[in-house]
Formats: C-alpha cells, structure tokens, sequence
C-alpha cells in the first residue's frame, strides 16, 4: 500500500486552473523532489495535500485513508507534517516552546486538566519537555533552547522549523523550499541533514527546492511542473538532460547545477 496517493489533482480558483490532473504515487521511504518555475503550483498542491485547500477535482489517500474534508490539524494528526516557504516559527517563543507547542497536538489532559494541573498533566508535561529536548538535540540546537526563535540566525531557524514538523511524529514530512535564502555551505548542511532524518526515522520526503544542487543531490525521483501541469518525472539524470524541462525551467542548469 502506497503510503501518500494523490489522483488526478486539480484545483480552480475562479477560471484559474492552478493545478491540472496531479498524480503521486509514494512508497514509505521515497524521497521525492517537486520542482518548476515560480507560479507552477507546486505549494498549492501542498496545501491540498494538508488540508488548506480542498482539491476541485481528484482524491488523496494517506496510508490507505481518503483525506477529503480532513482540516489541517486532522491531517497532521494522521502524520503528515510540513514546514513552509516562509518561515512560520513563534517568533516571540523560546526555540524549546516552539518544539513543545508541536507535541501538545497529541496530549491526553482537557483544558481543565491544564488549569488545575492534574497528575496526568504533570506527568505529559514533564514527558513533553524530555521529548522537546530530545529533538533540539537530535537537530542541535539544545544550547538555543531558552533563546527566543527570532533572534536564531536564519540557518537555525530553518532547522527549527524542520525540529518542529518532526516533533509532531510524521509519517511524510513535506518540506517547501528549506534551502530558500541558505548560503552554499548551509545548503551542504541541509542535504546531509535531510539524508539523515530520512534513515534514521524512516521518513518519506516530499520536498519542493530551487536549488537544484539540492535537488540533483538528495532526490531519488523528481516531478517538474510548468503551469500547473506534470511535465516530467524520472531520476536526476533524467530530469537534467530532459529538453522539455530545460526549455521551460533548469535552462543553463542541464549543464551544470547551480541555485534556480
């Protein structure tokens, strides 16, 4: 069973087709790239896979379960997870509430549970916070924890983001743009991070990216859009010689890898 399956996607706003007939197929593990020029759709189908937007036309299955009508915060719930193009983090929270904030999706307590602060908040809090600390470490960021979020240089913020999507346990963890303002040697940083999340939580990655060195370096198969329709789809290789992809997104990029 596929773990992500969307079929035939598409989505109108107005007499807009933003996205046209969309299909993924996911096995648990794959590491999948999504690319195309700015404008081509690929956070909208990102947010239809989250529940942001409903799809006009076409179904999503997550591990076998249909997605229809789910909100954002169900779908999250069931395991996906994802960060975005622009930063989302709590600016005025510590870089550890950030984290916790993420595992409260998935406490037991009631509210009331919380304001009188029962045994069973305690012991969830107290296992929130090992489990927070846990992850800051995992991404190294254990000694920002009681900085504010804002203050995090951009490069640690990116990490951050990433921390929390994972804080909430995913299955498939979507990842929009995370190299997106990164300097070459953080992007190097990026890519051996992503590798090692993937092995080490057995993750399957959907990530959009313009850098296409980090594209070409970590995805195992790649999808380009172009005005909201799949225009290719194959291995790196293929993808960068495709002179239909050159013509309408890498350009001088089939020759050699650069930032899009």
């Amino acid at each position: 069973m596929a773990i992500l399956d969307a079929q035939n996607l598409t989505i109108k706003f107005g007499g807009l087709t933003a996205v046209s007939d969309f299909t993924l197929h996911m096995e648990q593990g794959d590491l999948v790239g999504l690319i195309g020029p700015n404008g081509a759709g690929k956070t909208t189908i990102f947010n239809m896979l989250t529940g942001i937007y409903k799809p006009t036309e076409g179904e999503i299955f997550f591990g076998g379960q249909s997605l229809k009508n789910k909100k954002p915060f169900q779908v999250t719930q069931m395991g996906i997870a994802r960060t975005f193009q622009n930063l989302r983090l709590f600016n005025e929270l510590t870089v550890i509430d950030n984290i916790k904030v993420a595992h409260h999706l998935k406490v037991k307590y009631n509210v009331m549970g919380s304001i009188v602060q029962t045994p069973a908040y305690y012991v969830e809090e107290t296992d929130i916070q090992q489990k927070a600390e846990k992850m800051l470490e995992i991404f190294g960021l254990e000694y920002r924890k009681n900085e504010l979020a804002k203050n995090l240089p951009y490069g640690e913020q990116r990490r951050l983001e990433i921390a929390r999507a994972m804080a909430t346990e995913p299955q498939l963890l979507l990842l929009d743009e995370p190299a997106a303002g990164m300097n070459p040697q953080e992007s190097k940083h990026l890519m051996e991070l992503i590798r090692w999340i993937k092995k080490e939580f057995s993750l399957t990655i959907l990530l959009i990216e313009h850098h296409m060195d980090v594209v070409m370096g970590v995805c195992e198969r790649i999808l380009v859009l172009d005005y909201g329709q799949t225009i290719a789809e194959g291995a790196p290789a293929e993808i960068k010689g495709n002179k239909r992809v050159i013509e309408a997104y890498l350009g001088d990029l089939g020759e050699e890898s650069t930032d899009a």
